[in-house]
Formats: C-alpha cells, structure tokens, sequence
C-alpha cells in the first residue's frame, strides 16, 4: 500500500510541502483531499519534496518592516521639534526678549500647525496615524503629570500658562493636544476636516488672541472680553490658514478640491468658527474645545461628498 501526504497554505493557497512515497515509475495524480491513499505497484521507491518561498508574504513583510521605520524616525523627528519649540520660545522668555503671554501664543499657534504639516512624512501605513499620535499623548502626560504637580518644570508652565499656575496645565493646553491627538486619528490626511479644524484652532484662535489684546479697545456688544478686531482677525487668518494648509496637501497629492467652490466652503467654516470664539462662554467651555468642535461640524457637512 503507498502512503501519500499534501499540505496546502491555507492563506497563500500554494501548494508549499508534497511528500509521496509509491511504487510505480509514474504515479497516478491524487484525488483532491488532504489525506488519500492509493493501491500498491510493485515498482521502484522515490520520494519527493518541495519548498516554495512564500515571495509575497516576505515582500509584504518587507515594506511593513520600512513603513515601521519611516513612522518612527518621523515621530522621533516630531517630538524633538516640539521639544526644541518649546524650549527656543522657553529661552526667549528667560532672557526677556519676548513676552511671556505672546509667546505663549506663539507656541500655541505654531506647535498645531507643524504636527498638521508633519503628517506627510509618515508612511501610508494604517499604522502610522497612531505614530503621529504618540506625540501630543507625550505631551499630554507630560501637562498632566505637571499639572498635578508630580513634577516641576518651569519651562513648560511659563511657555504655555497665563500666569504661571501649573493647574492652568489641565485645561486649554490639555484640550489643546487632545484635539491634535483627536484630528490625526479620526481625520488624518483623508479628509480636510482634520487639518481645518488645526488651523482654525491654532491659527485663527492664536492670532485673534494676539491682535485683540493689542489692538481691541472696541469690545463686542454681547461679549465684552472679545473684540472686533480680534474676531475680525479670526476670521481672516482663520481663513487663509486654512487655504494654505488645504493647498499644501492638495499639492503632496492628498487632496483633489475644486477651489472655486473650497474658497466659499473655508469662508462658512471660519465665519462658524469665528462666531462660536465670540460667544460669551468661555468660562463654561474652553475655546480649543468650543472652536475646533465647531469647525469639525462646520467642515464636516461642509466638505463631505
């Protein structure tokens, strides 16, 4: 009686092990099945093996294997410019060269930004919008662990505090890094709601900041700790933020937008955003939950298909 023996990947669907054992110079091909067994022939005993490489599998090992390195050097890179923002606009209070609320809002303004544009250097892994991520959730346990005092680190409460109380750390700046760790996860470069809502938040937000504690003497009717000048400011930078942070992505590639019709569309959602920073409750909710939750609603009916 001879013996034969098949195994089949059962991912690859190869036919990778054959082992036979028989007694016949040319063997009858076997019935599908795993295991058969076929009538003795009285005749010679061979034995055969072969080994198929799985090619697809190692090539597909291979580029998960490059796209794991591409993410975490970019992520390295990510967090040590964050680090080195910090610590410029940290030393440039020390010495007095600049204020410490404007550059407060300076960090606020340009950290945002620099992760929305950072994302391009990840890979197209699924896995790499959980690597950009890994950077403000560094920073959002580095705000809580100082926020409650587990650590000092006057550096980091001088640079993004109003008066230098490290509880201060537990709310705008905690918010802050949350909606950056929220846009990359659930918008990341496949949709411009992501990076709209950073935009507003950081740049239009920031900047209304700026020009209306220098230049907002004429207070809003319904709200007088904003100004006209700063929501005008929101809305214009807001807006051209925006534009430029939808080009450059529309340049890299990720996004095909009509521009006649994108124009109007960033117009609405910062005119939305603008509105909702000029509301009067600010001391029920803070602005980077208020604005960028806003923007997100805008954007989203805004530029869904």
């Amino acid at each position: 009686m001879t013996l034969s023996l098949s195994f089949t990947h059962p991912i690859l669907s190869r036919h990778v092990h054959s082992t036979a054992l028989s007694l016949s110079s040319s063997p009858p091909p076997p019935p599908p099945g795993f295991f058969f067994f076929s009538p003795p022939t009285p005749t010679s005993l061979r034995f055969h093996f072969l080994y198929r490489v799985p090619q697809r599998a190692a090539a597909f090992s291979a580029a998960q294997t490059a796209a794991l390195f591409q993410d975490t050097a970019a992520s390295a890179a990510v967090l040590a410019g964050a680090y080195a923002l910090v610590f410029t606009f940290d030393t440039l209070t020390q010495k007095e060269l600049i204020q410490q609320n404007l550059s407060r809002k300076l960090v606020h303004i340009l950290s945002g930004l620099l992760f929305a544009f950072s994302w391009p250097i990840f890979s197209n892994s699924i896995l790499a919008r959980y690597f950009a991520s890994v950077v403000p959730l560094v920073n959002c346990v580095r705000l809580v662990i100082h926020g409650l005092s587990l650590a000092d680190d006057q550096g980091l409460i001088k640079s993004v505090t109003r008066e230098g109380n490290p509880k201060e750390l537990l709310g705008g700046p905690l918010y802050y890094v949350l909606i950056l760790i929220l846009c990359a996860l659930v918008f990341w470069r496949e949709s411009p709601v992501g990076v709209i809502s950073l935009a507003m938040m950081c740049g239009g937000d920031g900047v209304a900041d700026i020009m209306g504690r220098r230049f907002g003497s004429s207070k809003i009717p319904y709200n007088r700790n904003k100004s006209w000048v700063g929501s005008i400011s929101m809305f214009v930078f807001g807006f051209f933020i925006s534009v430029g942070v939808l080009y450059y992505y529309s340049v890299l590639g990720y996004f095909q937008l009509d521009w006649g019709w994108t124009m109007c569309r960033v117009a609405l959602v910062s005119l939305v955003a603008t509105v909702v920073e000029s509301l009067p409750f600010t001391t029920v909710v803070d602005d980077n939950i208020s604005v960028p939750l806003a923007t997100m609603i805008a954007a989203y009916f805004s530029f869904r298909p």
